[in-house]
């Protein structure tokens, strides 16, 4: 889906930008990245140029900005070129802040993270047990994804400019989660937008406010602020790309929801962000601990989630603090090393940019990282290929996953992509990820997955031929399905021999037969629910980070 809205450019220099070049590198400083290392820096981002949009990268060390550069263009259509000193937009890079916000009124004895949320918002439903603040800013506390839950309403990002208020009172009208709170990690943007609402009704001041207020003024940030109002005019703001049918296309954020994401920020504000929190957040080494303290699940497992930060061992003594985001064409990845001193920013306004991938190529440049060979691809013999190709499903979630045969390899198609190798013993794999897989039974053509991931979490998949055509009755599953907690319409008809979903009102999908009474349609899986009798009486619908919605049939 395309936006429906047009942004208005505002252009404060076109032609005396025209023939500047697109590497803009920082002045000198008293400290500086040795020249082979900005050459390999270099070379990492020499794709992009004066005819495509790119990244800006940041890196500093010990408390001063050591690089900072500008590769491809801010706007292509008034040839602005990207510089150390572009605006950019975060994505979920700025979950840390939104938590950080609320961190300090805890140490401030204003609120405290083991509160129910109810405390403060009380409008919300009672799920039968407390969500806590820590679960919403920690993404175990089972609310669905306010995205996907607007997608299966046909009112997804693109399709209307949406607000805080907006998903507030979607919220609101839920009546189950996708877990019981603290069971398990899935992440949910909602629970970030709830937390602004929080600091409002706790500090007494728009989110917005707040944040410049307590958190950008003190720590010098002049170029920081939340996009909660899109039409905002922002000098230097870079705009965002995608790339479809050849072209490069405009691909911005058209919405007013921010905490979850929303952030416009610059080069310098990062890293003054980070070398702040290593020192100890506004002079408060207990709020930057707070922030790093990683969740730890009800079954005392540990995530490496802790408060809108992802905190994991990178190399001997020295950890990886991070944070991806991505939102329209915007890619961003925001690291610290504590311990090495070290930090790197890496945004992206080109949607094909793995800023994640870049940004972590930049750190081992920084700080050297031994290399691990734990998920390099290898050679699978065809026969032992056969054995695990083919879909798979967790009957629970309908989150699914398919093995290819490509070429000599056997490669992970579903959420991730990724090649695997053989762990040594029958029917076990590890992928790049280093997820563990463990197909049963072994020496046989498998029909069920076990997936471990590097946090220790399990997933149970079963074998998911698709159901042979001959066997579906589809007129049973026509007609229009009505969500209560949604007050939105599923209408699905037939057409010949195949079935296709209006959720929209001007798109129409096809449904693909996924397993029995399910069939996936674009990325959701719809699971028709029949009575005693047999007779097709409602659908439950899985969109990944929304599960389970109710939708009963009408007439």
């Amino acid at each position: 889906m395309r936006p429906r809205l047009v942004p208005s450019l505002v252009a404060t220099c076109i032609a005396a930008v025209a023939s500047l070049a697109t590497l803009v590198p920082i002045a000198a400083t008293a400290q500086s990245l040795p020249d082979s290392t900005v050459r390999r820096i270099d070379q990492l981002f020499a794709r992009f140029d004066s005819t495509t949009p790119g990244c800006i990268v940041g890196v500093g060390r010990n408390g001063a900005a050591v690089f900072k550069r500008g590769y491809g263009m801010a706007n292509l259509e008034y040839r602005v070129p990207l510089t150390g000193e572009s605006i950019s937009e975060s994505g979920s890079v700025a979950k840390q802040f939104t938590a950080a916000a609320v961190a300090l009124l805890q140490l401030e004895g204003k609120l405290s993270l083991e509160d129910d949320i109810r405390k403060y918002l009380p409008e919300l439903p009672d799920f039968g047990r407390p969500i806590t603040i820590r679960n919403i800013l920690t993404m175990t506390s089972g609310l669905r994804d306010q995205w996907a839950l607007l997608v299966l309403m046909g009112r997804g990002p693109g399709e209307e400019v949406h607000t805080n208020a907006l998903i507030l009172d979607l919220v609101k009208r839920q009546r189950e989660l996708n877990f019981a709170p603290g069971s398990e990690y899935l992440y949910s943007n909602t629970g970030y937008v709830l937390a602004t609402h929080i600091v409002a009704r706790v500090s007494g001041m728009p989110f917005a406010r707040f944040s410049e207020e307590r958190l950008f003024k003190p720590l010098g940030m002049r170029h920081t602020q939340w996009r909660d109002d899109y039409r905002r005019i922002v000098p230097g703001r870079a705009t965002a790309y995608a790339f479809e049918r050849g072209a490069w296309v405009q691909d911005m954020p058209f919405t007013m929801v921010h905490g979850n994401g929303g952030l416009l920020s610059s080069l310098d504000d990062l890293l003054k962000w980070n070398d702040a929190l290593t020192d100890g957040l506004l002079g408060k080494p207990e709020l930057t601990r707070l922030l790093e303290t990683r969740m730890t699940l009800n079954d005392g497992r540990a995530l490496t989630y802790a408060l809108g930060l992802q905190v994991s061992p990178w190399t001997a003594g020295v950890r990886e603090v991070s944070h991806s985001g991505s939102t329209a064409g915007y890619r961003t990845f925001l690291a610290r090393y504590p311990e090495a001193k070290a930090s790197v920013a890496v945004w992206c306004n080109a949607a094909p940019a793995n800023a994640v991938q870049l940004g972590r190529e930049v750190a081992a440049l920084v700080v050297p990282r031994t290399a691990s060979a734990r998920g390099a691809p290898a050679p699978i013999a065809a026969a032992e290929r056969g054995l695990i190709v083919g879909p798979y499903r967790d009957p629970r979630t309908d989150d699914w996953l398919s093995i290819s045969s490509v070429g000599e390899y056997a490669r992970v198609i579903g959420p991730s992509a990724d090649s695997l190798r053989s762990d040594g013993a029958p029917g076990r794999y590890i992928a790049g990820t280093g997820m563990k897989l463990t197909f049963t039974p072994a020496g046989a053509k498998a029909t069920a997955l076990r997936i471990e991931s590097p946090d220790g979490d399990l997933t149970e998949m079963v074998a998911s031929p698709p159901p042979a055509a001959a066997s579906l009755a589809l007129g049973d599953y026509a007609g229009t399905y009505r969500s209560p907690e949604l007050d939105s319409r599923i209408v699905i008809r037939l057409d010949g021999a195949n079935l296709r979903a209006r959720i929209s009102t001007d798109e129409e999908s096809a449904l693909i037969p996924f397993y029995a009474d399910g069939f996936r349609v674009g990325g959701a899986t719809l699971r028709f629910v029949r009575d005693a009798g047999g007779k097709v009486i409602g659908l439950r619908a899985f969109a990944g980070r929304a599960r389970n919605v109710r939708f009963d049939r009408e007439g």
